[in-house]
């Protein structure tokens, strides 16, 4: 019945078949979880291995994609660039009040789980220690933590940014 629901999201198995080729191979990238190779990305983006390698090349060039030399070439998704778009999305669509409220909550929620779990962060959370009634939640919140510290690294970044490009020029 899923299926037939217009507009709706396309089945878990096949994401990208109703994609072009340059999409499904952007794809493919963004979900390989290590270095691959075109063919191997051409198998998931069901495209051919040269069709692959052009839109790589093209990925690569706007740093989407790292390339690593080698035989066989292989290419992985540059976490970076992503970073770099995440920031930049919160610096344009958010004020330095935003940001700077949102830095202080998710300070705020770090500063919690720290009290709560008497350590510093998520990695020295010893979960065997807790009642086996207790672990599902307490992976919950460990995730949520480490998802809290990260959130508040890139919105001070683009609190930095937004501020850098409000502040006086000397000239």
């Amino acid at each position: 019945m899923a299926s037939d629901q217009r507009g709706g999201p396309p089945p878990f198995d096949t994401p990208f078949e109703s994609a072009d080729t340059k999409q499904r191979v952007y794809g493919a990238v963004l979900h390989a979880r290590e270095p691959m190779t075109a063919a191997d990305i051409a198998d998931r983006a069901d495209c051919s291995a040269e069709s692959a390698r052009t839109h790589l090349s093209f990925y690569a060039d706007l740093g989407i994609v790292i390339q690593h030399e080698g035989r066989p070439v292989r290419y992985e998704r540059n976490d970076d660039y992503f970073e770099w778009r995440r920031v930049n999305e919160l610096a344009r669509t958010n004020t330095i009040d935003e940001l700077q409220a949102r830095v202080s909550e998710l300070t705020d929620q770090i500063a919690e789980y720290r009290r709560v779990y008497g350590a510093k962060s998520p990695a020295e959370v010893d979960v065997l220690t807790f009642d086996s009634a207790e672990i599902d939640e307490v992976y919950i919140d460990l995730g949520d933590w480490a998802t809290a510290i990260e959130e508040r690294r890139l919105h001070e970044r683009a609190r930095r940014k937004v501020a850098g490009s409000t502040a006086p020029s000397h000239s």
